[in-house]
Parts: C-alpha cells; sequence; structure tokens
C-alpha cells in the first residue's frame, strides 16, 4: 500500500474517531441536561407530626476586661460556676453544652479615630430537659442568672434521635408519593413506569418550637412566665423527593 493511501486512512480514522467521541460526548451531556426524554418526572412531599421530646434553655455569658486573658479568666468563673451548680442540683454534665466561645477586641470609633476599650468574650451554652421535666425550667433559669449567664431562648426540640428517625419517616412518604404520582401520569399517557433513572432529595425542614426569645425590654419574670405550664404541641418535620422513571 502506497504511504500516500496510508496517511489517507489514518486521516479519515481520525476523523471517525473524533466524530464518535464528539456523538458520545453530546449524548452524555443531552442525556443529563434533558432526562426527561421518554421520561416522567414525580415530586413527591410529606409531613410527618409529632410531639417534641427536649426543651433546649440557651445561655449567653458575655465578660469584658482590658485583656483577653482576664476576659477569658472571668467568663470562664461564671461558666464554671453556672455547670457546676447544675450539676449539683442533678443535672447530667452531658446535658449541658458549649455551643460557641469567642474573644475578639472592643473598639469604638472617638473623634473618627478607632479606639481599643478592651476585650469581650462571649460563651454560648445549652442545657436539655426532657418535655417530661419541663417543670425545672424556671430552676434552670435561677440558677444561670445567679451565675452571672443572661437567657437566650428557649425551645421545644427534637433529640438528634428523634430528629433522624422522622426525618428518615418523612422521606420515605415523599419518595412514596413522588412514586405514586409518577405513576398516575404514566397511566394518564397509556404508559407504565420502567426502570428508576434518578431520585432527589431537594428539602427537609425541621423547626424548633420557640417558647421564648430575649429582647432588651424583658428579663427573667418574663422568661419564666412564658414556659410555665406549657405543653408541647405537634411539630412538624417535612421533605420533598424528586424521582425520575423511564417511560414503557
Amino acid at each position: 500500500m502506497e504511504k500516500s493511501v496510508q496517511i489517507t486512512l489514518i486521516v479519515v480514522a481520525g476523523f471517525i474517531l473524533i466524530a464518535f467521541l464528539g456523538f458520545a460526548a453530546f449524548s452524555n451531556f443531552t442525556n443529563k441536561v434533558f432526562p426527561a426524554s421518554n421520561s416522567v418526572t414525580g415530586n413527591g412531599e410529606a409531613i410527618v407530626k409529632t410531639i417534641p421530646d427536649l426543651v433546649g434553655i440557651y445561655f449567653s455569658v458575655e465578660t469584658k476586661a482590658s485583656t483577653s486573658e482576664e476576659a477569658t479568666s472571668k467568663n470562664a468563673k461564671i461558666v464554671d460556676e453556672l455547670i457546676t451548680n447544675l450539676v449539683k442540683e442533678g443535672f447530667d454534665r452531658k446535658d449541658i453544652q458549649t455551643l460557641s466561645f469567642n474573644v475578639y477586641p472592643d473598639y469604638s470609633w472617638v473623634n473618627n479615630q478607632q479606639k481599643l476599650n478592651g476585650y469581650q468574650a462571649t460563651h454560648q451554652i445549652k442545657v436539655e430537659l426532657l418535655t417530661d421535666d419541663s417543670g425545672k425550667i424556671g430552676d434552670v433559669i435561677d440558677t444561670g442568672v445567679n451565675a452571672g449567664a443572661g437567657i437566650s431562648y428557649i425551645n421545644f426540640e427534637l433529640s438528634q434521635e428523634k430528629q433522624n428517625q422522622y426525618k428518615s419517616e418523612a422521606l420515605k412518604l415523599a419518595a412514596e408519593d413522588a412514586r405514586i404520582k409518577a405513576n398516575a401520569i404514566a397511566e394518564g399517557l397509556n404508559k407504565k413506569l420502567g426502570i428508576l433513572v434518578s431520585t432527589s432529595s431537594s428539602r427537609f425542614n425541621y423547626s424548633p418550637i420557640n417558647l421564648y426569645t430575649a429582647s432588651s425590654d424583658s428579663g427573667v419574670a418574663e422568661a419564666k412566665r412564658a414556659t410555665t405550664n406549657i405543653q408541647p404541641g405537634e411539630q412538624e418535620i417535612s421533605a420533598s423527593v424528586t424521582v425520575i422513571y423511564k417511560l414503557r
């Protein structure tokens, strides 16, 4: 075979290979962008209701000093007293959680100049109670305030175990709802559901029930009133799922 013919065959083969790769890439792209070709999409939603099993009491400890070390030391003293007194009253140490701790410079502006006033330390603490022990909320509030902490807010909440349980249930129900809707659409088109192409969870929602949030004109008495003889109502956990099936 002449050399020129060989070169021509190689060039032609190269063009064929490039065309094949281009077609494969285009096909893959269109399948991703337009997965609904001969397919049906179902959007499912579900809401699960349950009674909260926890009360979360959130405290904020703020201290100021001329140095960061002093501000931190003063803050730690209040936190230690709060935790010690709660443990003495029978609360479990694992139910007292540190959510955040920060130390930062405290500046002010004087005559268009930044002035360092000192340092501020902030400590966010959460105390958890079972809803069956909600009668102890007042004692927890007193203990925190007497130690020098401020109340931030109080919520009815779900434990992580309950969140996982009801999240799973809500997602299962949403997926079933999505399949039922997709099947109904398919039947309306005189088709049947084929293989499952894809599925995604676009939303899972859970929000604690707020009982009290501190404001500039609120205080201990108002926090106690807001949480006295309060029984938790039903809490909603919602989820949504999208499924895509091939039609046959």
